[in-house]
């Protein structure tokens, strides 16, 4: 794997204030992850509110990541022409609109055309808080920043899933999306406050037009590598974790109150694991902790669709396995992705990649919802061939990592 070094074109922060723009940052990307994830549990609620097949709640669950995909197709044009901080608030304020319009939906279309809105605003987050990364955080501490900002997975399972699903069970499904939309009110004032101008890429002299970066953001083989290493890293998952609720209450027998301790387990270990997975990604180094942690997911990803008549324990220690190392490859894997985009067009690169990962987890969806079906107790079926294809996914994305470049600064060696 080559390395080139760059001049970074990036503020300098202290210690304490990069911290608090990682906290920051993760703040952020806990809503934006919590209203995503909110949905997959709520899904036997949906089928049976809406009258609605599994394939068309993985039509739900699609619109938002097709919608962001689009959005950042769009974004593409647009994200290294303004300071990233005004652009990052315009955008959470908007979703947190739509995220409203959620839980004021009343009907199935409804509810569809607002997960489009919120996909749409929501799916540059991710891209634009990545960049913002990338920029201000040199590459020997980015695994750690990305663990930090990580974290915001892990809360999100820990603390917000649990707790709409309690809100759905006691109010209505409506409920945590009123919470999210609230909550984002609460850290856009508080992002205001805390995160610095980051305008310094809009002093790089003789930048290309927007359709000029995007064209040689897609001229550049290893961006194209950088790409579909990020489609497989999302696709991976996304053909199995739309349906664990429906699955654990149809096959496995689950109440709806027992539910959330799937996510609560699987979100505190993974807590506790991220930070770990973040230092040891720049210690060990990035590829090879994404290759263990690829290969490692495949057996709890195959068991999570081969629970039905285990024990409650059991159930539970294979979801927090899958959760953990899940989330876990996501580490090295982010810190790799924005690595390998060639630093004057990381913006455009991000949001196009943001794009394909969306697009990925909505294929991934989709396809999943296919695979599966109910046979006449009503038991879902066919759960276990989407995960061996998520698993190849994974496989594949083992193979391609070792293809891409990355760039970086100070650092004599690739890792």
């Amino acid at each position: 794997m080559s390395i080139q070094t760059t001049t970074r074109q990036a503020p300098v922060l202290s210690p304490k204030r990069e911290l608090w723009l990682l906290l920051t940052l993760a703040g952020i990307q806990f809503t934006h992850i919590l209203d995503f994830m909110i949905m997959m549990p709520l899904g036997p609620q949906f089928t049976k509110i809406f009258s609605i097949t599994d394939a068309q709640f993985g039509m739900l669950v699609s619109a938002y990541t097709l919608a962001a995909g689009a959005s950042g197709l769009m974004a593409a044009t647009y994200l290294d022409k303004f300071d990233r901080k005004k652009l990052l608030l315009a955008l959470y304020v908007l979703f947190g609109l739509a995220t409203l319009a959620c839980g004021l939906a009343p009907t199935y279309y409804t509810l569809m055309l607002a997960r489009v809105l919120a996909g749409i605003f929501g799916g540059v987050l991710s891209a634009l808080s990545q960049t913002i990364i990338a920029d201000v955080v040199p590459f020997e501490r980015r695994g750690r920043a990305m663990g930090i900002v990580m974290t915001s997975f892990s809360v999100s399972t820990v603390a917000g899933v649990p707790l709409g699903l309690f809100l759905a069970a006691h109010f209505s499904w409506h409920a945590p999306f009123f919470g999210i939309a609230a909550l984002v009110g609460l850290l856009a004032a508080g992002a205001y406050i805390t995160l610095p101008p980051l305008a310094d890429h809009l002093k790089i002299a003789n930048k290309p037009s927007a359709w000029s970066g995007i064209k040689q953001v897609l001229a550049d083989g290893n961006h194209l590598k950088a790409f579909a290493f990020s489609g497989l890293l999302m696709f991976a998952g996304f053909t199995v974790i739309p349906f664990i609720t429906i699955y654990l209450q149809t096959n496995v027998g689950w109440r709806t109150d027992q539910v959330p301790y799937v996510y609560l387990c699987g979100g505190l270990v993974t807590l506790l694991t991220a930070r770990v997975i973040g230092v040891l990604t720049d210690r060990k180094g990035k590829v090879f902790m994404f290759r263990l942690l690829a290969i490692l997911v495949i057996i709890p990803m195959v068991a999570s669709t081969l629970t039905q008549g285990l024990p409650v324990w059991a159930v539970l220690l294979v979801s927090t396995v899958f959760f953990a190392t899940m989330s876990g490859r996501m580490i090295p894997g982010m810190a790799i992705i924005t690595s390998a985009a060639n630093p004057q067009f990381r913006g455009t690169f991000m949001a196009l990649n943001s794009a394909v990962q969306s697009a990925a987890m909505g294929v991934a969806a989709f396809i999943g919802g296919l695979i599966i079906s109910r046979n006449a107790e009503n038991l879902v079926q066919h759960y276990w061939v989407a995960a061996i294809l998520g698993a190849s996914a994974s496989l594949a994305a083992v193979f391609v990592v070792g293809k891409l470049k990355l760039y970086q600064s100070n650092a004599p060696l690739a890792k």
